[in-house]
């Protein structure tokens, strides 16, 4: 299974520390953000990572290059234009089941997680699938997103509703039928849903969206007090 690391976003609520670098590049820990998503991939097996980025995105790949270092390979989809994220999946595609593959796990760039990734490697939705990791719902989302039943199935209706984590597997067929260059995730995700296609799981482990100072700082803190 390949894997994606979204890494196009702006970073607006991040600056102005994303005025002059990326937000994947932002360090916790002594570490770039997507250094503990490619470090974690390979130790899973996966080896094979496709990062999109816009936004100063030259810097990622001149920081990251092709992946060696890491033992993987590393290769780029670069965006000109916002595609947001259903954009940006469907963009990148060709690079991510270039060998015919189905299924391909997708990570959210500024989120850090210690879930454990094999037991995804397993998953396999059916064509037009998808599955979700889902979360307890964080103070600043306390709304929560989709509602995970006790069969498994994900629906984007009822109470008692989970945040989504950012991590997730895919197939390529979602996309089908999408005309827009640029278009969001979530509406393909519910139409999946209403077709009872999407499965998903609780979050196992400890997890952050790392998407301001004060969270950054915060998870600094925590891996350098070697609480994480």
């Amino acid at each position: 299974m390949k894997a994606m690391i979204l890494a196009a976003g702006l970073g607006t609520r991040m600056r102005p520390l994303t005025l002059t670098t990326p937000k994947p590049l932002l360090q916790v820990g002594g570490k770039c953000l997507i250094e503990y998503h490619i470090e974690r991939l390979v130790m899973a097996g996966v080896t094979d990572i496709v990062i999109n980025h816009a936004w100063l995105g030259e810097q990622i790949e001149a920081y990251l290059g092709d992946g060696d270092r890491y033992g993987a390979r590393i290769r780029y989809s670069a965006e000109t234009e916002p595609l947001e994220t259903g954009g940006g999946i469907r963009k990148a595609l060709p690079l991510l089941c270039d060998q015919g593959e189905s299924a391909f796990l997708v990570l959210n760039g500024d989120l850090f997680s210690t879930q454990p990734l094999v037991p995804l490697l397993e998953v396999r939705p059916e064509p037009g699938g998808a599955h979700l990791v889902l979360t307890d719902n964080p103070q600043w989302h306390p709304q929560g997103d989709f509602v995970l039943a006790s069969d498994g199935k994900v629906s984007s209706d009822g109470e008692m509703k989970l945040t989504f984590s950012g991590i997730s597997v895919l197939t390529p067929e979602l996309f089908d039928g999408i005309d827009d260059q640029a278009f969001a995730l979530a509406p393909l995700l519910r139409r999946a849903m209403a077709a009872g296609r999407v499965t998903g799981s609780r979050l196992q482990g400890y997890w952050e969206d790392v998407g301001t100072p004060d969270r950054l700082q915060a998870l600094d803190q925590r891996l350098r007090a070697g609480k994480l």
